[in-house]
């Protein structure tokens, strides 16, 4: 029997984008967001409609730069060139993966976007401005799963906080975010010894390691929120998180879902950044 709240990303998603709309309104800016895209992922395919699709239902202004996979990186540098000079694109993202033959140009790549457009919040000035506690524009699934505890009510000042990951576009980024609101911030990894012990330490416990359900029942203090980043595809059709939902579900006192939790809140926090960006750029 589930004993946890359900944290659901649609209604926390919502929030987020309709507070992003309300403020594009207040700043009198038509936000603009460029998404490149190289080659034809067909799961990156997916998320660029979503993030087309969330433009458009916030009438912001959207562009879609379609590159065949046979780019070169000099094209796909001059073509960031022209986008960080358009001063109607407020945001610029690079769809990642990168067609094999650009993989080595990845960082390079990103670092390209000028930090002041870069909405995922990749490029080395805004990691060293968050690490640093300055505004910055912070990559958009940790961001947003922050203003989803603020808006679900859930402390974070004081609490134990341990995340289940180091990667650079979630476990980092989530332990910066988590300390600037004062949290006591573990972060436990691959080489982590004692883990169980470790995780039912947590108050908030953040599973980012990409293995399905790892983050077992006795590895959660009762009445612990569990957030759950990972998306695992274990069937053609089924996707399932890095936490055993049903196990963790009754000793937990809150729970994101796989899907329908996380995900969602991943494309709203993108076009909350695009407005802070388009505000930066204005000077607003």
């Amino acid at each position: 029997m589930m004993a946890a709240r359900i944290l659901s990303g649609k209604e926390y998603a919502a929030k987020i984008k309709e507070a992003a709309k309300r403020e594009a309104e207040s700043l009198g800016i038509c936000p603009g967001l460029a998404v490149v895209m190289v080659g034809d992922n067909p799961a990156s395919a997916v998320y660029v409609r979503n993030k087309n699709k969330a433009c458009e239902e916030l009438g912001f202004r959207s562009l879609m730069e379609t590159l065949p996979a046979d780019t070169s990186k000099d094209e796909l540098l001059s073509v960031i060139d022209r986008l960080n000079a358009d001063g109607n694109i407020h945001g610029i993202l690079v769809q990642l993966p990168l067609p094999a033959a650009l993989a080595d140009a990845e960082q390079e790549v990103l670092n390209r976007i000028s930090p002041d457009k870069d909405v995922d919040g990749f490029h080395p000035v805004n990691v060293g401005r968050l690490s640093t506690g300055q505004e910055a524009l912070a990559p958009c699934t940790p961001a947003g799963c922050i203003k989803m505890l603020e808006y679900a009510g859930i402390p974070t000042d004081g609490k134990h906080a341990v995340i289940l990951g180091r990667s650079n576009i979630v476990g980092k980024p989530m332990a910066q975010l988590l300390l600037a609101k004062n949290a006591t911030v573990t972060i436990c990894h691959s080489h982590t010894k004692n883990l169980a012990e470790i995780t039912r330490q947590a108050d908030i416990l953040v599973a980012a390691i990409g293995k399905p359900k790892f983050v077992t029942a006795d590895m959660v203090k009762p009445g612990a929120t569990v957030i759950d980043v990972g998306i695992n595809r274990i069937e053609p059709k089924k996707l399932v998180g890095d936490v055993d939902f049903e196990a963790v579900g009754e000793i937990a006192g809150a729970i994101t879902p796989v899907p329908g939790g996380v995900g969602l809140l991943t494309v709203a926090m993108l076009m909350q950044n695009v407005v802070t960006a388009a505000k930066m750029q204005s000077g607003k």
